[in-house]
Parts: structure tokens; C-alpha cells; sequence
């Protein structure tokens, strides 16, 4: 064997890492940097005091070596025992796998090592990586610890900038095919701001790519160690009182400590009506302190204390630190407790349960995040990892018990902030105080304490480390804080909307860094389900665009400006018609282009997917200037930006993305420089100053909720889809809205028709025959505001629905038995058949009245005839004044049908004459039936119902095709309240399909 002198760098960064508890991260290039694992390995041990520090090696399939320990242990020890082990001719890596405690793995299965701790952290198959992946796997290393990256399948670094992820297979579509890996190339220029990083070859010669690593001088290890005072002061404080004195001598930090101290405090008060929220960045300790709170619970005599996290192997130092607390409270395996491991294979022998019998029976047991209805008997509910299960998962765990909840802030886990933007500002809201009886509660969790502890002081390694700041930078995790707004509210007409170049923006310049930490906090602090991922996709998608609305802007300024709002589109559509109906055809879809896809698939549409659209992925407004209508104004420019409505004064379409491969023999390792690209294009760019690309129509994709529905409708979304099932992640449904744009009058608008209102039918009349099953739960408002859009005439073809609902009521029979409900002659239920028709003709309107009788009885009417709801359920929902009982709610229908029954029999008792319709509206109002009276007739008695004759008649004259003027007059000021509320309320309007051989003939 050669023997090679090895840099001293090396072993002196790695010392300083373990004398300071702070990482250090290697990167090896070339084919054999496994071998040198073995000698990085070896140098952390004789630098660490404790045992041999373990090893996490995460691959992506092949991990190109046998891993199978045991068998060569066996084989190691029969070597040993022959005495023919020679350490100079064995494979020093084959004895290293045997020897060493290693945790083998795959990429895919990462969430696994969530909560636990590793000495090593090796990371092969670049290609594979994600956002996601890299903060997963390098928080899980303590302080002192190495991080090493090997680059097998490149001979430069600058190949990094064309290699090819896997994740870029999902950002391709067929339009758009050509990615630029730009994540990759900030990747590496970032590694210029980490001191504790070293880049290598495969022989460990150290690459001179930055200034930093020249001279790396072994630090002073006196005073390292200082006590902290304020730990100390906490300890002693405590040190009489039990059990909480012994515990707390188990904290690392004065946080710790007091998170500790808080989680006691709510397990003594016994009221079971707490909620404990500890959130933190990686390694503060959370696991840690909730392990020493479940052991003082079991001290203060709770028996049933139930677990959960996303795996039982995310609890190992939950788990370890229980029993750190028991020993300390003088506890004694098999003697007091016992605990039990799973045997399930895929969870590695990680412990389930814990049986306590020391004074009585209490039990530590693990379930899973879906078994929360084995919940019924607990006393204390401990959730690690939170934000890593779905959020409808924890909102079913709240009940009436002692909760503490523990996650991760920064967003590894994927669902982002969806636990403190959600499930903590819910609690936050319902969280009443002392005195609030429970039968004024609206849910399990009302009327219940919130505390909110956080943890700033790391202890998996030490305060200031460089790989946790450079991880930080590059993945923006610290964008968690919005700045204010420094240069006042300009008016929303003198802000204008630009486009923002990403090669420029990601290009890791200072002032192009600063700006993208803007939008990426902007993005945190409004979307619950950002993950570094989302980074990635933002720098390398090729469909993806950026656009931000700034307020003016002098030329003459030197920083950068407030960003006001900021867009994230993604072009899609441009399918050609062969993939289309080869995908319908196997009932398969492509990766990308949502909208055409879902839209294909939902309406068997093979020519939607060809057209062109964008799709908004995310728009936010900047926290202090939100409802100010910036919103709103840049999705206005947004739009007549693709309507072509802004001219381009630039001749030259804009330069195509595109980096230069670099190949093997160009340029030798300890020869190439790593520096940024020159010649950047400006970051910002006036929408003028960029052509637009051809689009048909804007989409949204979102969770269904009612402001933000809302807020859709006000830029002139229709919907058109809406998930039957909810998202596994929020618990909402997914809803797709579009909005068909006006190219100038050219020819593929011209070609393209009037579309939308064709979906938006359809969808209206699947959606009204789905609320009483999967939207069942849908509040009377939110299913009201889906059903009516003012954006989108329906088309009027095909005979009204509500016809049949019509006919029904007029029947002498139907008038007798709500003439006798109406004199309190007979029982509710003699009219329940009435009511549900009653409250179709509501509904099924195919446009929204401007006024009716009452909001409530709209939203009643909803919420009984379509949702199947019970009367005591529709006035739990709407809160009708300070009664919720069927009573309260009973007199509301039963002022809906009095006054329904009132038209029903005047027209039935006076016939069917022009006089007597005449004497239903105003005296200036004539309406001449030549033909078949019956559906005017319908028509007629719902403009009386709806109180707002003149506005209605005229809209009963549009419909059927007639030439009308009208006096101005002002509006039924009975009704005028309502028209400011948009009042989300149908009423049918049964004249909307006319037959072809009626005329109306209106006379003023």
C-alpha cells in the first residue's frame, strides 16, 4: 500500500470542529472519494473522546457495496481468530462497514431519521438531491460531526451546472423541456461563505477554490467550556423541589430548561384543558424536553399518555430521553417498567410502548397519526414532528386533554408552515379565557389554554456554527420575517408590475441574494405549504415566471426597492393532440400542465389541453399593505400583460436561458476557478420591455376557502373543478378557476369561443348534485359563493331545472298544506317535502338576484335542500341570533314559505288573466304571454318573491331576447341593504329558457 501524506488542513478543521461542537462539511471529487470515508472516519474518532461516533450513509438505489454487517463481522472474527487478518492488505473499507455502526438509508426514505443524531453523515448520488433531502440529513449531524458529499460522476465542478437531477423530470413538460440547473450553480458558488467547508479530490488535495481554507489554524481550546449562568441559576432554584428538580439537572440550555418548566406547570394543573406548542429550529432540544415532560407526567400519576409521530423511529431520542428522566427519578427497568419494540421490520426495532408499574398501571404508547379515534381514554397527548403529518391528522388529535405539540419551523418536513399559519392561529383565536364555560364552546378545542414556548439556543451542536448558516442562506430558511415598509402606501394606480430575470436572481450576487430573500419571505408568511423544494423549482423550471409589483421607482437610487406584491406562474398547456388522446385513451397524465390534464379529464375535452394558459401558483402582498387593493392591481397588469395590452418597445426577444457544458478534458481540477457568470441580463424588467408569450386564459389552483374564493371572484375567476376528496396536507379542496382572456380580437380567440361558460355549467350542475355528499360539510356561504360568479353568463339552452320544483308547489294539494302550516293548522313535518322544494328554487338559480327577502333564509335554504342537513345543523352553522335550536331555525323557513305560499295562492284563486298578473308588479309594468303561460307564470312569482320588481323585470325582459327601456327610478329601499353584501343566494329564474315560440312584449 502507498502510503500518502495527508493535508494538514484536514485534521486540523476537524479537530477545531470537535474542540468548538460546531460541523465540518467535506466535499470529495471523483470516482474512488468512498475510499477516503475510512480516513475521515478515523480522524473524528481519535479527535472525539466518546465511542466511535455512528454513521448515516444515504444513497438513492445502488449503494455499490455489500452492506450486510453481521456477515462480515462473522467473516472479520474468523480472520482474527485464524490470525490471518493483515490490515495492510485487507480492504480497509470492507473492514470499516464491519466494524463501524452504519445507517444505510435511501433518499426516499429520509423522513425516517427525523429526531435522531449521527456522528457522519455521508451523502452520495448528487443527481438525486434535493432541498428537501440536504437540510434533512445534515440537521441530523451534532456538533463536532462531518458532513461529506461525494461526487463520483463528474471530473469538474463545473459540470455541476449542466448535470442533469432527477427532480428535473418532473419540471419538464412538452412545451417546455430545456432546464437550467441555476439551484445547482448557486449550490456551488455558496460554498465560498462556509468557512468549515473543504473541497477535494478523491486523494484528499485539498482544490484551492476559495481564500478562506489557505491557513486553518488549530484553535484554543481553554475556556470553550464556560457554564452557562443563567442554567446554573435555574438548577439551583429547583434543586429542593421534586420531581422537577432532578429533571431539569437533565436540560442542556436555560431554554430548554424553561420549555421544560412550562410543560410541568400545565401537567400539574390537572385541568386537562392545555395546549403546549414548542417549536424550534433543528437540534434545540425539542424531542429532549418532551421526553423529560413524559416522564414528570408519569411522576405527577398519569396513566394513559399516548404518542405519535410521522414513524415510530422519529421517537428514538424521545424514547431515550423518558428513560434518561426515569433513572433520575430513581426508576428501574423490569423492576418499575418495561418497555416493549415493535416488530414490525420496517420500523427497526423502535420502542412502541413503555409499561409503568411502580405505583399503578400507567402506560407511554405510541400510535399512529390516523388512529386518533384510540384517543378516547388518554390524559396526555404528546405529537412530535408536527408539522411533518398532515394537518387534518392533528386537528382530529384535539380533544379534551393535556396536548403538547412539538415541530420544526423551518420547513423540512414539506408541509411547510401549515401548523403555526393554521392549526397554531385557530387555537390562538378560540383560546378563551378563565371562565368560559364549556357549553359556549364551538369545538373540542375552545375555551382551552394555548402556551407557546420557543427554542433559540442550539444543542445538538453549538451556537454559531457555519454549516448551519450556510444551510440557511442557501435554502432561505431564515425567511420567516417580513420587513416593514419603509417608503410609504403609494397608490395602487402608480405601481406598475415587472418581470423578474432568474438567471440575474439567482446568480448569488449580494444584492440579488437581499432580493430573494425578500420574495421567499413574502412566499413563508403567506403559504402554509412551502418547502425548500419550492426553491428549486422557482430557480430551474422551465415554465415557471416570475413578476412583483414595486411602487414607483427613482432612477437615481442605490438599494434595492420594496417589493408590494410578488407572482409565481407556471405556463402550461400546448399539448399536441396525439399525447392528448394517447393519455385519455390509458387514462394517464404527464408530469406538469395541471390545469389542461385535470380540465381534459373532467369534461373529456381532447382540444382544451392544445390551448395555451398560465397557471398562478403563488401571489402574495406584502403583510403591512394587505387589503389595500395592491392584490389586485398586479393581477390586473398581470393580465393585460398576456392580453397583449401593454405594447413592447423592445425589437429583440429576450436572450434564452442557457449555461456551457464544460467537458472532462477542458480543465483539470486544481486549475479551475469557481466564480459567478458576467454579462447578467437587469434583474427587473418593465413589462414593456419583454415580449409576452401567446396564452388563451389565467388559471389558479387552491385550497377552497372563502376568503380566498372571494378574492378569485373579484379578478373575474369562474371555477371550474373542485376536488371531491380533500388534500391529505391542509384538509381543503382543491379548486381550479379560470379566466378566458381577450386577445385583442385575434384569430385564436376568435376561434376559441366562449368556452368558459360551457365548464362553468357543467361544473355548476355537478357541484349542486355533490353538496349533500362529499361537500356535505361545506358552510352554507362558502357552497353559495362557489355556485354564483358574476364574471360568467350561463348559457340558455336546455329546460331549467327547477321547472319540475315549480310545478310541484303549485298543486292544490301542495297549497293546502301550506296555507294550513301557515295558520298553524298542521305539523312541521306535514310541509318537510314542501320545504326542500322551497329551498331548490333558491339554489338553483343560474345567477345571483341583487336582492332577496333574507341572506339566512338563502344560506338555509342551501344548507337543507342540497346538503341534507338537519334544522339542527343548519342553526349550529349560521348562529342564527343567540339560539342554535331547531325552533329558532323552524321560523325562519317558516317566514320563507308563508311568503311563497301568499304568490302561490293569489295566483291560484284570481287565474291566469293579464289583469291579474298585471296587479302582482309595479303599475308601470305590463308583461303579454301569447303562448304556453306556465313557466312565466313561475317566472312571475319569483320576481314578486324576490321584493326588487323593477331590476328583475328588466333581467326577465334580457333574458328572453326582447328590446326594453325602463324609467330611472331608485331601488326598493326595503331590499338596498343587501346589494353591497353580494348576497350569495340563488332564486330560479324559470324564464331563463323560453321556449323559442313565446314573445314578451313589456309596455311602460
Amino acid at each position: 500500500m502507498v502510503r500518502k501524506k495527508i493535508d494538514n488542513r484536514i485534521r486540523v478543521l476537524i479537530e477545531n470542529g470537535v474542540a468548538l461542537g460546531r460541523r465540518t462539511m467535506f466535499v470529495i471529487v471523483g470516482e474512488r472519494g468512498r475510499d477516503q470515508v475510512v480516513i475521515l472516519h478515523h480522524m473524528l474518532s481519535k479527535a472525539t473522546i466518546k465511542a466511535r461516533p455512528n454513521v448515516l450513509w444515504c444513497y438513492k438505489k445502488e449503494l455499490g457495496f455489500s452492506s450486510h454487517r453481521k456477515k462480515k463481522m462473522k467473516n472479520l472474527q474468523k480472520k482474527i481468530k485464524s490470525g490471518k487478518l493483515n490490515v495492510n492488505e485487507d480492504d480497509p473499507f470492507e473492514l470499516f462497514v464491519a466494524s463501524t455502526n452504519i445507517r444505510y438509508c435511501y433518499y426516499t426514505e429520509t423522513h425516517k431519521i427525523l429526531g435522531n443524531t449521527f456522528g457522519m453523515c455521508i451523502l452520495q448520488d448528487f443527481e438525486a438531491l434535493t432541498p428537501n433531502i440536504l437540510a434533512r440529513t445534515i440537521e441530523t449531524v451534532e456538533g463536532g460531526g462531518l458532513i461529506i458529499l461525494l461526487l463520483r460522476s463528474v471530473t469538474s465542478l463545473r459540470q455541476l451546472y449542466t448535470m442533469t437531477m432527477d427532480v428535473h423530470e418532473r419540471f419538464r413538460t412538452e412545451a417546455h423541456s430545456e432546464v437550467v440547473a441555476r439551484f445547482n450553480e448557486r449550490f456551488l458558488l455558496s460554498l465560498v461563505s462556509c468557512p468549515r467547508c473543504l473541497v477535494m479530490d478523491d486523494q484528499l488535495t485539498v482544490l484551492p477554490l476559495f481564500s478562506h481554507n489557505l491557513h486553518v489554524e488549530a484553535v484554543d481550546r481553554t475556556d470553550l467550556d464556560k457554564p452557562d449562568p443563567a442554567l446554573i441559576s435555574i438548577k439551583e432554584s429547583l434543586e429542593d423541589l421534586k420531581p422537577v428538580g432532578v429533571l431539569v439537572k437533565l436540560c442542556k440550555t436555560a431554554d430548554q430548561a424553561k420549555a421544560v418548566l412550562k410543560f410541568v406547570e400545565a401537567i400539574s394543573d390537572k385541568t386537562l384543558r392545555s395546549t403546549v406548542s414548542l417549536t424550534a429550529s433543528r437540534g434545540r432540544g425539542k424531542s429532549a424536553a418532551l421526553g423529560i415532560a413524559m416522564s414528570a407526567a408519569v411522576a405527577f400519576g398519569y396513566s394513559n399518555i399516548f404518542v405519535t409521530s410521522p414513524s415510530p423511529e422519529n421517537l428514538n431520542t424521545l424514547f431515550e430521553f423518558v428513560f434518561k428522566g426515569f433513572d433520575a427519578l430513581e426508576y428501574q427497568e423490569h423492576l418499575d417498567y418495561d418497555l416493549i419494540q415493535s416488530t414490525n421490520p420496517e420500523f427497526n426495532k423502535a420502542i412502541v410502548r413503555v409499561n409503568i408499574f411502580r405505583d399503578h398501571r400507567q402506560t407511554i404508547q405510541y400510535i399512529h397519526p390516523t388512529d386518533a379515534h384510540k384517543l378516547g381514554q388518554a390524559e396526555l397527548v404528546v405529537i412530535d414532528e408536527a408539522a411533518a403529518i398532515p394537518l387534518p391528522y392533528v386537528k382530529a388529535m384535539l380533544g379534551p386533554y393535556l396536548m403538547f405539540l412539538s415541530s420544526t419551523v423551518n420547513g423540512y418536513e414539506g408541509t411547510g408552515r401549515s401548523l403555526s399559519l393554521k392549526l397554531l392561529s385557530q387555537l390562538r383565536t378560540q383560546a378563551a379565557p378563565a371562565g368560559v364555560t364549556a357549553d359556549k364552546a364551538k369545538s373540542a378545542s375552545t375555551g382551552r389554554g394555548l402556551h407557546e414556548v420557543t427554542l433559540e439556543e442550539s444543542i445538538r451542536y453549538k451556537p454559531g456554527d457555519a454549516v448551519e448558516e450556510w444551510l440557511t442562506s442557501l435554502l432561505c430558511l431564515d425567511a420567516t420575517t417580513v420587513q416593514s415598509i419603509q417608503s410609504g402606501c403609494p397608490p395602487p394606480e402608480s405601481c406598475d408590475l415587472y418581470y423578474i430575470n432568474r438567471d440575474t436572481l439567482f446568480c448569488f450576487h449580494e444584492a440579488s441574494e437581499s432580493f430573494l430573500q425578500r420574495i421567499v419571505s413574502l412566499f413563508v408568511a403567506s403559504h402554509y405549504k412551502n418547502s425548500p423544494n419550492d426553491l428549486q423549482m422557482m430557480s430551474d423550471a422551465p415554465a415557471h415566471h416570475l413578476f412583483c409589483l414595486l411602487g414607483p421607482v427613482d432612477p437615481e437610487q442605490k438599494h434595492l426597492p420594496e417589493v408590494l406584491v410578488v407572482i409565481q406562474v407556471c405556463l402550461e398547456g400546448q399539448v399536441s393532440k396525439n399525447s392528448v388522446v394517447d393519455g385519455l385513451s390509458r387514462g394517464r397524465r404527464a408530469h406538469g400542465d395541471l390545469i389542461p390534464w385535470t380540465i381534459a379529464q373532467q369534461f373529456q375535452d381532447q382540444d382544451f389541453p392544445m390551448l395555451t394558459g398560465a397557471r398562478i401558483l403563488r401571489t402574495r402582498v406584502n403583510i403591512p399593505v394587505c387589503s389595500m387593493g395592491y392584490g389586485s392591481r398586479a393581477l390586473m397588469l398581470l393580465k393585460h400583460y398576456y392580453e397583449l395590452k401593454i405594447p413592447c418597445i423592445s425589437e429583440d426577444n429576450p436572450p434564452e436561458d442557457h449555461i456551457e457544458s464544460i467537458s472532462a478534458e477542458e480543465v483539470g481540477l486544481l486549475e479551475e476557478r469557481i466564480v459567478p457568470r458576467k454579462n447578467l441580463p437587469p434583474l427587473l424588467l418593465k413589462l414593456s420591455e419583454r415580449r409576452p408569450e401567446q396564452l388563451h386564459y389565467l388559471g389558479v389552483a387552491y385550497g377552497l376557502t372563502l376568503p380566498l374564493i372571494k378574492f378569485w371572484k373579484r379578478a373575474g375567476f369562474v371555477p371550474v373543478y373542485l376536488r371531491q376528496t380533500t388534500n391529505d396536507l391542509t384538509g381543503e379542496h382543491s379548486c381550479i378557476m379560470l379566466q378566458q382572456l381577450d386577445m385583442m380580437g385575434s384569430e385564436d380567440a376568435a376561434a376559441g369561443g366562449k368556452w368558459l361558460p360551457e365548464f362553468f355549467a357543467d361544473f355548476r350542475r355537478r357541484f349542486l348534485s355533490l353538496l349533500g355528499y362529499q361537500f356535505r360539510n361545506f358552510l352554507p356561504a362558502l357552497a353559495l359563493s362557489v355556485l354564483q360568479n358574476k364574471a360568467c353568463k350561463l348559457p340558455t339552452r336546455g329546460l331549467h331545472p327547477a321547472h319540475s320544483d315549480m310545478f310541484c308547489l303549485l298543486l292544490p294539494t301542495a297549497l293546502k298544506r301550506g296555507s294550513n302550516f301557515s295558520s298553524m293548522l298542521s305539523q312541521f313535518h306535514v310541509i318537510f317535502t314542501l320545504l326542500s322544494r322551497t329551498c331548490g328554487i333558491y339554489v338553483k338559480a343560474r345567477r345571483a338576484p341583487r336582492s332577496l327577502p333574507s341572506y339566512i333564509q338563502g344560506k338555509l335554504s342551501l344548507a337543507r335542500y342540497l346538503q341534507k342537513k338537519i334544522l339542527l345543523e343548519c342553526g349550529e352553522e349560521l348562529s342564527i341570533g343567540q339560539n342554535t335550536n331547531s325552533q329558532c331555525t323552524r321560523s325562519m323557513f317558516k317566514q320563507l314559505l308563508n311568503c311563497l305560499n301568499r304568490c302561490l295562492n293569489e295566483l291560484h284563486k284570481q287565474g291566469i288573466s293579464l289583469d291579474n298578473l298585471n296587479s302582482l308588479f309595479y303599475q308601470h309594468l305590463e308583461f303579454t304571454l301569447l303562448m304556453d303561460l306556465m313557466p312565466a307564470l313561475a317566472r312571475l312569482y319569483f320576481l314578486n318573491l324576490m321584493g326588487d320588481m323593477h331590476l328583475s323585470a328588466v333581467q326577465a325582459v334580457q333574458d328572453v331576447g326582447c328590446e326594453w327601456t325602463f324609467p330611472s327610478r331608485p331601488i326598493n329601499s326595503q331590499w338596498g341593504s343587501y346589494e353591497e353584501n353580494e348576497v350569495a343566494t340563488a332564486v330560479v329564474e324559470t324564464l331563463q329558457n323560453v321556449p323559442q315560440d313565446m314573445y314578451v312584449v313589456k309596455h311602460f
